[in-house]
């Protein structure tokens, strides 16, 4: 009898329309493999719908705030009903960019300098020389990311909107030009290394993650195979530092002139989308779209 899988999708984060489509994609490659779905765009009645259902395991596609800091994680450990990806440790500790950081650094991996401010505080003056990025403590899909280049005489004033969704703490960083690199890692090994490029204007946003066409995805990167081997093994040690499980993602910018190289951060509940980065780097791994989800449901387990 083939296991019963709850897809949990949706959500009501800024990501819920990424959440439902990977959400989509992976529940019909699960029913390609021969699992039972059930397809749950999820509200907050998620326990009781779970309780009822009682499936085999859960497939967690939610990404953003509650499926993707460790609170649908809390959840999933109550009910005792197993689940992908990190749990509620990693999940809470990655999706703060700013402790992430901290632990990662401390595990010898390089990362950007950067301060937490107010976002009333940054639309005032620069936090730091430009150039330099502002980002949401704790969005993914780069929700609310805002680049002040160099030049730049006053601050950026979008963030101190009333209707500013992302929250009042942001992370500033110092802007490391160069390429956009992205690591997959599969339980203990990395997957490879894609170079992203947006199709339009220089920055990987919302859209060029998303939108058909956005992007161009050099996969395998055409970089130097120190710097390729380099990427795999702090992506690889991240992931290990923070307690990721299942398939993690981790970004990273390399500047060829300094030979920089930083990592940005780790996305436990990587996108699985039909543009997405991970089924690309499995497939040039060896595994099809089918075969690395049920490999995810399969390595589903509590106190994760």
């Amino acid at each position: 009898m083939s296991k019963h899988v709850a897809v949990l999708m949706g959500g009501w984060s800024v990501e819920r329309e990424v959440s439902l489509n990977s959400g989509a994609a992976c529940a019909r490659a699960l029913e390609g493999v021969g699992y039972s779905v059930s397809r749950i765009d999820v509200q907050r009645d998620i326990s009781e719908v779970l309780a009822k259902l009682k499936p085999d395991v859960a497939f967690n596609a939610l990404h953003g705030r509650f499926g993707e800091d460790g609170t649908i994680q809390g959840v999933l450990e109550i009910l005792r009903i197993p689940y992908t990806h990190s749990g509620v440790l990693a999940s809470a500790l990655a999706i703060r960019k700013d402790r992430a950081k901290t632990v990662v650094a401390a595990a010898g991996v390089p990362v950007a300098h950067g301060v937490n401010v107010s976002r009333f505080e940054a639309a005032k003056r620069h936090v730091l020389p430009p150039p330099y990025v502002l980002k949401p403590i704790d969005e993914g899909s780069s929700v609310g990311v805002v680049i002040v280049k160099k030049g730049r005489e006053h601050p950026p004033q979008e963030i101190a909107r009333p209707d500013w969704p992302c929250g009042d703490l942001l992370l500033a960083e110092r802007f490391v030009a160069g390429r956009e690199l992205t690591c997959a890692v599969m339980g203990d090994r990395a997957l490879g290394v894609t170079e992203i490029q947006a199709a339009t204007g220089e920055f990987y946003d919302y859209d060029a993650k998303y939108a058909k066409g956005g992007s161009i995805h050099i996969c395998p990167a055409q970089i130097l195979p120190k710097i390729y081997q380099q990427i795999e093994e702090c992506a690889l040690t991240a992931h290990q530092a923070i307690g990721c499980r299942g398939v993690s993602r981790s970004d990273f910018r390399y500047d060829d002139e300094t030979d920089t190289l930083v990592w940005l951060e780790v996305n436990t509940q990587p996108g699985m989308t039909e543009t997405s980065l991970v089924p690309e780097l499995a497939a040039h791994a060896g595994l099809n779209f089918g075969e690395l989800v049920k490999w995810m449901v399969e390595d589903a387990s509590l106190d994760r």
